[in-house]
C-alpha cells in the first residue's frame, strides 16, 4: 500500500515469515495469508507484497504459465509486488539455517544466476515504467571473505548483475535495483562499511569502465546505471544491534550517492544487565530467561557496547555460555533476533523500538526509499508466550503500528 508521507513509499511485509521453499508452497502461503492481512489493514486499496523466493521457487516460477498465474492471482486480489527478498538462496524454515543463509554468497556465480532470475521475475510483475528492488546478502559472511581476490570477485559479480538490470531497463523501461543488506558479522556490517565498499570497488573509475564494457555504454551512462541499479537495504534491527545512529547512517549513504533500495522496519532484542547493578543472582536470572531465545534455526548475533568498543558474539548460545562464566562483566546486549515491532516489552526484555521510531521520524520528513518492509521472519521460533495471536493478526498489528508512527 502507498503511504501518506514523504515520497509516498510502498509499505509491505516480507513473506519470508511463511514457510515455503517450492513455488507451490510459496503460492499456497500467499493465498492463505496475504488476503487476510490485506483485509485487516488495506481493504479498499491495492496492497503491496514483499515476496520471498528461494532459488528453487524462482526456477519453478519461471516455468511456462506460472508467472501468468501469479499475475492473475495478484490482479484478482488487488495485490502488487514492489520488492523481492533474495537473501536466503535455500531452505529458510524448519532446518538449521545459521551461517548457511549467506551461501552461496556473492563470490559464487550461483548467487549471480539466482539473483538474475529474481530480477527477471520482478520485471515481469512491476507495472510499466515502474521500479522494484531485490534485497540480498551483504557480500558474504565476514569470516569467509579471505582477502582482496574474494572482494574483487564479489564486485565483479555485482557489476555483471547490474549489467543484467541495465538491459532489463533498456528492454522494458522498468528500473530494478539490487540492495545489499548490511548485517552483523558480515562483510558489510554497517552503513560505513557499505560506503567504503561502494566507493572503493564499485564506483571507482576502473569499475565504471568495466561496467561500461559489460553494458555497451558510455562512461557517463555507466556510472549513472551503477548508481541506479546497485544500492543498500537498510535493516533497522541490524542498525540498532550495531549501535548505529539512524540519521548518521542514512546521511553517510546519501552523501556517497548510494541508493537505499529498501528499508526493513524491524526490531531486535535488548537486554539491560547494567540496570541490575552488581546483583549477580539477578544477572544470572536474566541469562536464564534469555535461554529460550537461543534457538537452533537462525543466527542471533550479539553486540554490546563496552569501554573498549563493541563486543561481538557470533550467536546467542555462544554469548550465553561466555556470560554464565562471568556475569559481572555484562552490560547492555543487543541481539539480532527479529521480534514484533509493536511489542516494546517482552517479559524482562525490551525491543529496539526507539531506534525504529527515530528511523521512522526521518522517513516521515524525507524520502529515503521507495519501499518500507516489515520483516519479522522469526515468528515460528519465538518463545510460545510471545506468539499468542495468529501470524496474520501479528503482521497486521506491525503494519498498523508503522502507519500509526508515520501519521502522527
Amino acid at each position: 500500500m502507498k503511504l501518506d508521507c514523504a515520497g509516498a513509499p510502498h509499505l509491505t511485509y516480507c513473506t519470508n515469515i511463511h514457510p515455503g521453499e517450492s513455488w507451490a508452497e510459496v503460492f499456497s502461503a500467499l493465498a492463505a495469508f496475504v488476503p487476510a492481512v490485506k483485509a485487516r489493514v488495506c481493504p479498499e486499496a491495492p496492497f503491496a507484497v514483499g515476496l520471498r523466493l528461494s532459488a528453487r521457487a524462482a526456477t519453478e516460477l519461471l516455468a511456462p504459465g506460472e508467472l501468468d498465474r501469479l499475475r492473475g492471482f495478484l490482479a484478482e486480489r488487488a495485490l502488487y509486488v514492489p520488492t523481492i527478498n533474495g537473501f536466503p538462496h535455500g531452505a529458510f524454515h524448519g532446518v538449521a539455517v545459521k551461517q548457511t543463509v549467506y551461501l552461496p554468497d556473492w563470490r559464487d556465480r550461483a548467487r549471480l544466476a539466482y539473483t538474475c532470475d529474481l530480477a527477471d521475475i520482478l520485471a515481469a510483475l512491476v507495472p510499466e515504467a515502474g521500479t522494484g528492488s531485490i534485497s540480498t546478502v551483504p557480500g558474504g559472511f565476514r569470516p569467509a571473505i579471505r582477502g582482496p581476490a574474494d572482494v574483487e570477485r564479489i564486485a565483479s559479480h555485482l557489476r555483471e548483475h547490474a549489467a543484467h538490470l541495465h538491459r532489463i531497463g533498456e528492454r522494458t523501461g522498468k528500473t530494478i535495483s539490487l540492495a545489499l543488506e548490511p548485517e552483523p558479522c558480515c562483510y558489510l556490517e554497517t552503513a560505513r562499511d557499505a560506503v567504503a565498499f561502494f566507493e572503493s570497488h564499485l564506483f571507482t573509475r576502473e569499475s565504471i569502465a568495466r561496467f561500461a564494457a559489460l553494458a555497451g555504454s558510455s562512461l557517463s551512462v555507466a556510472e549513472q546505471a551503477l548508481r541506479r541499479h546497485l544500492g543498500v537495504c537498510y535493516d533497522a534491527c541490524h542498525g540498532a544491534v550495531l549501535h548505529e545512529d539512524p540519521a548518521a547512517a542514512l546521511g553517510e549513504l546519501h552523501r556517497a550517492g548510494i541508493r537505499v533500495g529498501k528499508l526493513q522496519l524491524t526490531t531486535g532484542l535488548e537486554v539491560d544487565f547494567a540496570a541490575l547493578g552488581t546483583d549477580q543472582a539477578a544477572r544470572r536470572g536474566l541469562l536464564r530467561a534469555l535461554r529460550p531465545f537461543a534457538e537452533g534455526v537462525y543466527l542471533h548475533q550479539v553486540v554490546a557496547r563496552t569501554p573498549e568498543g563493541l563486543y561481538r558474539a557470533l550467536d546467542l548460545p555462544e554469548a550465553l555460555a561466555e556470560a554464565e562464566r562471568d556475569p559481572s562483566s555484562l552490560t547492555v546486549w543487543r541481539i539480532h533476533f527479529h521480534v514484533p515491532v509493536f511489542r516494546e516489552a517482552m517479559g524482562p526484555f525490551r525491543n529496539t523500538q526507539p531506534f525504529l521510531r527515530d528511523l521512522l521520524a526521518i522517513v516521515k520528513q524525507q524520502h529515503i526509499s521507495d519501499t518500507l518492509e516489515v520483516e519479522t521472519y522469526t515468528w515460528d521460533v519465538l518463545p510460545p508466550e510471545h506468539r499468542t495471536e495468529s501470524v496474520s493478526d501479528a503482521i497486521a498489528r506491525e503494519l498498523d503500528w508503522v502507519r500509526g508512527r508515520l501519521s502522527r
